[in-house]
């Protein structure tokens, strides 16, 4: 296929070519223009660019979308508690220990294996290993997830996510007693410098910020709800382990002596957005598992 082109015009001067080329492919989303860019298929002037790249005036872009392959994943007959559904859209109540999507490690049992049992549709946005999914909760981190069904609302659902619009709310159990009823933790988070599995507040990160507030004090443990601005990989779990309050069960940020929950009590209890469609607010919200809530109890009784 011939590579498209195109001249960068007085109005595109300055603007980096990750927004310029989403502008040029309106099917097309940042995110997956920026892979495009990763893998060299986006040309300046002859030369490989970052995405950060600022476009000059009169520069010569090249690009190619590549061919979209065939997706080889199986479907699974899991099942699923889906909490509301439409053409566009599904709402999921994803099951503490159930991985998100396909990985090193993860090549079954996984949510999308299940919603391609599920779904004749599902978008294509994100690549083969990826469809339908908009955004990610960790394995061990129960609760509610949007899934969209076709490109124009995965896009539509992804751009409230950029601009802050979806609204997520975290009940999380944590060590120690938080000696006030709210808080906001603005800390930038990226990879750990000692240890690469592992994310960390660091100087050079993403800006990651975590409003919470106290639900329920124990004299060593305290029940909160985190309400996301921003979404970066473990944010909660960071931000909770870099204000000395790690979550309980997590094997990863938490301290060695913690209640064994099989991974961190975390709970993605409510999501709200606007309905890519209709453009109605939607608000959905689910009860505690019952091992978060037989962890309640049992901290009840004995703290």
């Amino acid at each position: 296929m011939k590579p498209l082109e195109h001249t960068i015009t007085e109005e595109q001067h300055r603007v980096r070519i990750d927004k310029v080329l989403a502008d040029l492919n309106k099917d097309m989303s940042r995110s997956q223009v920026q892979t495009w860019i990763t893998q060299q298929l986006v040309l300046v002037n002859g030369e490989v660019v970052k995405a950060n790249y600022k476009c000059q005036l009169g520069d010569h872009i090249e690009w190619s979308i590549p061919k979209a392959e065939p997706l080889q994943l199986a479907p699974e007959a899991i099942e699923l508690d889906i909490i509301y559904e439409d053409s566009d859209l599904l709402v999921v109540n994803k099951p503490k220990g159930m991985v998100v999507h396909p990985s090193a490690g993860h090549q079954h049992g996984t949510l999308v294996h299940a919603l391609l049992y599920h779904c004749e549709d599902l978008s294509g946005i994100n690549g083969i290993e990826r469809p339908g999914i908009v955004h990610r909760i960790d394995k061990d981190t129960s609760g509610l997830l949007v899934v969209a069904k076709n490109d124009q609302a995965h896009q539509h659902l992804s751009k409230q996510l950029a601009n802050k619009d979806i609204k997520r709310k975290y009940h999380a159990m944590v060590h120690g007693n938080i000696p006030h009823e709210k808080g906001l933790i603005d800390a930038p988070i990226g990879r750990d410098p000692k240890d690469r599995q592992r994310m960390a507040v660091v100087e050079n990160g993403k800006p990651a910020v975590t409003h919470f507030q106290v639900i329920e004090q124990f004299s060593d443990y305290t029940l909160i709800e985190c309400q996301l601005e921003t979404g970066r990989t473990h944010q909660i779990r960071v931000h909770m382990k870099y204000i000395e309050y790690p979550l309980v069960g997590d094997p990863k940020y938490g301290p060695r002596k913690t209640i064994d929950v099989n991974g961190q009590a975390l709970h993605a209890k409510e999501i709200a957005f606007t309905h890519p469609t209709t453009k109605e607010w939607m608000h959905f919200e689910v009860d505690l598992p019952d091992y978060f809530q037989e962890l309640i109890d049992y901290i009840r009784k004995m703290y």
